[in-house]
């Protein structure tokens, strides 16, 4: 895995979770403007707002980098959609990038010992 590829997937690993927490939150506020007086929607609509838009450019500069197949880009777009799906996100981006470290390792040192 090339650096931009390693960057393009890791600015979306990190965009992943607040985006996450910013749609809970404005499910959140969505609730008590409709039971209470308090209207925050606006302003947590804007943040998650910023932070989807966010999401997506990362996620299509990923998926071009990272030439995943249309499978994998379309979960990853599904779960930008579902309220706790940035988490999910978040942790299978990490795993993958842990994975694509230990195999380049795993090559540097066959090379080495070559």
């Amino acid at each position: 895995m090339d650096l931009k590829t390693a960057t393009a997937l890791r600015r979306l690993r990190l965009v992943s979770a607040p985006e996450a927490v910013s749609f809970l939150l404005l499910l959140v506020c969505s609730v008590l403007k409709r039971t209470t007086d308090f209207n925050a929607v606006p302003v947590m609509g804007a943040i998650h707002g910023v932070l989807f838009i966010l999401y997506v450019l990362f996620w299509a500069d990923a998926w071009n980098r990272a030439r995943w197949s249309p499978g994998i880009a379309a979960l990853y777009f599904v779960l930008s959609v579902l309220p706790a799906g940035g988490f999910f996100a978040e942790r299978r981006l990490k795993r993958a990038a842990e994975d694509a470290v230990i195999a380049s390792r795993a090559r540097r040192e066959e090379v080495a010992k070559a």
